[in-house]
């Protein structure tokens, strides 16, 4: 457990903590692909991820060079939510230009972003970063996503983020116009910064017309009914995590994202011998897992990614069972290569595999541990059979995740 004493040296919003910044939750992620479009088509045609933005870095001015030397020049932000973006998809190589497969060739990952709470923690934990020698990668603001960050990278090269402020879309479905993107920060930016709100009025009064935005548009039609509402698929993604990665030495990363980053420990499961490690932030299981590469050759899971699996959360079981039989129809490809002894705190799950490789978990229940830390003893979690029962009985902590803040569609 992650124990706040009295001689704790960091006032985070009035409460002493021992880093000056709190990881609320998962905000988002993203990978580097062979196949660019066919990511764009997996994720937003068959997953429901609606694209937000789309950036070509051959029509930005000073990346036409960068440009040149990539297979495919365009980022591409999707979101399940009213994010800017919790999904990226960019091709490898320019993933190889950011250097974010530098340390290790099987970082396919091109970042995973934790939120905190505030501006200030944002650029604390920079400094807090240098004091302790972790690699600093950037600081300042990104756009499109409107979000104050630091970079920096775990112990395996994976380029971690930490985040607050990103921009919401709202009913009208419109992101940020281009124009706007003059308040980006590629430097620390010094504080007070001015709110959101004084942005816009700010571009408003630069005649900058904030409904050019790119518009949200889903690329099927509606044809099922979910929870009473019309929607192009049976199912829809309400949460992200938890991410699951294998790394060199499994100690090492479980010190970094304990010790450094603040992550609390759940569960540690011994699997053929290997031990397994699932972390959180706040009351869900796990946000994390560390698993050992030695694991990954036995599982017989894709060589070319620290990947493990993504988790990606539907609103019910009703939901799992209908996305099952929808992707099952669209030739998906499901995979049981990772046992269930591996996702603790998870009941019912299906794995599916992207076109570049990367295993996704789909599941619509995860344990929620209470305040005094402590998960549900393994001999009382729910036995799961090989089949699927049309139904199933409540557990305590069924449908007690925080509930998805908008429409479904």
């Amino acid at each position: 457990m992650d124990t706040v004493h009295k001689s704790t040296a960091y006032d985070v919003g009035g409460v002493r903590y021992p880093r000056p910044f709190k990881i609320r939750r998962l905000g988002h992620f993203g990978f580097n692909v062979a196949d660019l479009q066919a990511g764009i088509d997996f994720y937003s045609k068959l997953l429901g991820l609606r694209i937000t933005d789309t950036r070509d870095l051959s029509k930005i001015p000073g990346r036409e060079e960068m440009a040149r030397r990539l297979e495919d020049p365009r980022i591409v932000f999707m979101s399940h939510n009213s994010d800017h973006h919790a999904f990226l998809l960019a091709h490898k190589s320019l993933g190889a230009i950011f250097g974010d497969d530098a340390v290790s060739r099987d970082i396919t990952v091109n970042q995973i972003t934790w939120q905190v709470g505030s501006m200030e923690e944002v650029f604390a934990a920079a400094d807090y970063f240098r004091d302790r020698q972790v690699e600093i990668r950037r600081v300042g603001r990104d756009m499109p996503g409107s979000n104050w960050h630091t970079y920096i990278r775990d112990p395996d090269g994976h380029t971690v983020e930490l985040y607050y402020g990103m921009e919401q879309i709202g009913w009208n479905g419109r992101s940020k116009p281009e124009a706007m993107y003059y308040r980006a920060f590629r430097e620390r930016p010094e504080l007070p910064q001015m709110s959101e709100a004084e942005e816009v009025r700010e571009a408003l009064g630069k005649g900058i017309d904030i409904h050019a935005g790119n518009t949200i548009r889903d690329p099927l039609d509606d044809e099922y009914v979910v929870a009473g509402v019309r929607l192009p698929r049976p199912f829809k993604i309400v949460n992200i995590g938890p991410m699951s990665l294998f790394v060199a030495d499994v100690r090492a990363s479980e010190a970094f994202y304990t010790q450094t980053m603040g992550f609390v420990p759940t569960e540690v499961v011994t699997f053929k011998g290997h031990r397994c490690v699932y972390l959180r932030n706040g009351g869900e299981h796990h946000s994390l897992s560390l698993l050992p590469k030695a694991l990954r050759g036995e599982l017989g899971l894709d060589p070319n990614t620290s990947v493990a699996s993504m988790g990606l959360q539907v609103g019910s079981y009703r939901q799992l069972r209908d996305a099952v039989s929808f992707l099952k129809k669209k030739d998906v490809r499901f995979s049981e290569a990772i046992p269930r002894e591996l996702y603790p705190g998870v009941d019912y799950a299906a794995h599916i595999v992207d076109p570049a490789g990367h295993t996704l978990m789909l599941y619509y229940y995860m344990e929620r541990v209470g305040w005094d830390g402590r998960p549900r003893p393994a001999a009382e979690r729910r036995p799961i059979g090989k089949e699927w029962p049309e139904s199933l009985e409540a557990l305590s902590d069924t449908y007690a995740d925080p509930p998805f803040m908008g429409p479904l569609g």
